[in-house]
């Protein structure tokens, strides 16, 4: 009777278990055709790539219930996983190739490095908060990405071994577009930005670098969450 028991809890167990993740994968089917597509994103390999990601994996358990919504999500320590439509826009703004090494500031819970690792070669993320750079190191273990590197660092200096970079992710607001990271950016590169005051509108900002030369165009107004800085006294 024992051995039964076992058994039928352990179905049970299973059972539950194929049902979640199956919910789960119909809510981000919904969010991909009624939220992101509707909205205006296009681009067929990042809206696979969207379908392909579980964000439920990389937010933390007591918000798993907000997964596939379109908004952010806190993920502690003042941060936040931004919202899809978001990651998408963003992601098919810097036009990924499958040879890109690409450049994320702000790695937060991993969540948008996951979406840019389907699409290119290699991610390379900074995150400056140390719990965070812990989460998302295991979240995007967790989930398979093994061309994702994640640094503790102070974002604002970009990780200049690796560059120059194809194009680069920024997913928190500046107030102004970090020197460092221009020079990283490589020639016909792309880099997507907010830029702003979290007291003020900001906008999202692309930067093309057309020979030698740095072309910038407002997006659309976003908030994001403040840059953050290793150093006090930066000003920021």
């Amino acid at each position: 009777m024992k051995r039964l028991i076992a058994f039928v809890v352990g179905f049970l167990c299973v059972w539950v278990s194929v049902a979640e993740a199956d919910s789960q994968e119909e809510a981000r089917m919904r969010l991909v055709e009624e939220t992101i597509a509707a909205r205006g994103v296009t681009d067929s390999d990042v809206l696979d790539a969207m379908r392909r990601v579980q964000r439920h994996l990389f937010i933390p358990e007591d918000q798993v219930r907000h997964a596939y919504e379109d908004r952010p999500v806190p993920i502690g320590h003042g941060q936040t996983i931004s919202q899809p439509y978001i990651v998408a826009l963003m992601t098919e703004i810097v036009q990924p190739k499958p040879d890109f090494r690409v450049l994320e500031i702000g790695a937060g819970s991993g969540y948008q490095a996951a979406v840019l690792a389907e699409l290119v070669d290699h991610v390379y993320t900074v995150e400056i908060v140390p719990p965070l750079a812990d989460w998302a190191q295991e979240r995007l273990k967790l989930a398979g990405y093994t061309n994702v590197t994640v640094r503790h660092a102070d974002g604002y200096y970009g990780w200049e071994e690796h560059a120059p970079f194809d194009a680069i992710v920024v997913t928190a607001a500046a107030p102004h577009i970090p020197p460092p990271l221009l020079e990283q950016l490589r020639e016909g590169g792309r880099m997507i930005i907010p830029v702003g005051s979290r007291f003020r509108t900001q906008q999202l900002v692309l930067v093309e670098k057309q020979d030698g030369a740095f072309k910038t165009r407002n997006v659309l107004p976003v908030r994001f969450v403040p840059f953050t800085r290793s150093d006090p006294d930066s000003g920021w």
